[in-house]
């Protein structure tokens, strides 16, 4: 069987997250404390008993969604053989298929967040779900906005984040639902992810990458920008910078991991958002989940 194994992103975090692998199992254990030295900060006492709002903060979201899915994978005898991750997701991947070793994937994680953080109080921005209108219907009416607006994650056939200003996103709003969106649901994040005003934090995190050492992994990665599967770790380097400001083509991650003889998935960390996309884009495709 070619199991494909996906990574979730921001938004997937609850807390109590981790506890239990950090409870049961010393290999676990000494990972994650090695974490809270790299990060300065015991964000193991904010994702085993925080509060939501503590987990809710980019700076601390983004490593705790990291943590949980790499151990997550570290702990599994079983291995991929395609891997992919929604967004921040996608650092969580590369370290699961060697790419990029723990200690790395911690450190350019923390970065991006930070930088992510800077960017979004900077220029107060947001993003809002947009769900029964054909992507090509969204991608007009946002072109025509005079402001930033811009879609940030096809997740599925039918469902659209667009990221933008706030006063972009509230006429786009507008405009989608007069058009006929089923549904357009304000987001309550902290800003314009995968969208131009995140150009300040793509600058700062390329120079993090460039710094960093990358390897061939184990398997291909479908990389976010363009969904395609990728093994040369200069092309992935770009593909990540690249990221952040770029749309996360997740309904095409899916449709190539499938054509390419994927025959299930089984989604490592926290939630069930990406085993609930397969089954949108397909029902009959098999999908697991371990948290």
């Amino acid at each position: 069987m070619k199991k494909a194994f996906v990574f979730p992103g921001q938004g997937a975090q609850f807390v109590g997250m981790g506890k239990e692998l950090y409870e049961n199992s010393a290999r676990a254990k000494e990972l994650f404390e090695k974490a809270n030295n790299i990060l300065g900060f015991r964000i193991t006492d904010l994702m085993f008993a925080g509060t939501d709002e503590d987990l809710k903060q980019t700076k601390v979201t983004q490593p705790a969604i990291f943590l949980h899915s790499v151990i997550l994978a570290d702990s599994l005898e079983e291995k991929p053989a395609m891997v992919a991750g929604h967004s921040l997701g996608e650092f969580s991947a590369l370290v699961a298929a060697g790419a990029l070793s723990f200690e790395d994937g911690l450190r350019l994680v923390h970065a991006r967040a930070l930088a992510m953080q800077k960017a979004c109080e900077a220029n107060p921005s947001t993003m809002a779900a947009v769900l029964g209108m054909d992507d090509e219907v969204v991608e007009k009416i946002c072109a025509e906005i005079d402001e930033v607006v811009v879609p940030a994650n096809y997740n599925s056939p039918g469902q659209i984040v667009i990221s933008g200003s706030n006063k972009g996103i509230e006429i786009a709003c507008q405009k989608l639902s007069e058009a006929g969106a089923k549904r357009v649901v304000p987001l309550n994040v902290g800003g314009a992810f995968h969208s131009p005003l995140m150009e300040p934090a793509r600058k700062e995190l390329a120079e993090a990458i460039a710094r960093t050492a990358f390897k061939t992994p184990s398997c291909p990665i479908y990389q976010n920008v363009d969904a395609k599967p990728y093994t040369d770790p200069e092309q992935i380097k770009n593909n990540l910078i690249a990221q952040l400001t770029s749309s996360v083509r997740w309904t095409q991650i899916m449709k190539n991991m499938i054509a390419d003889g994927a025959d299930c998935m089984l989604e490592v960390g926290p939630g069930k958002v990406l085993q609930g996309l397969f089954k949108k884009l397909n029902k009959e495709f098999e999908t697991s989940g371990i948290q």
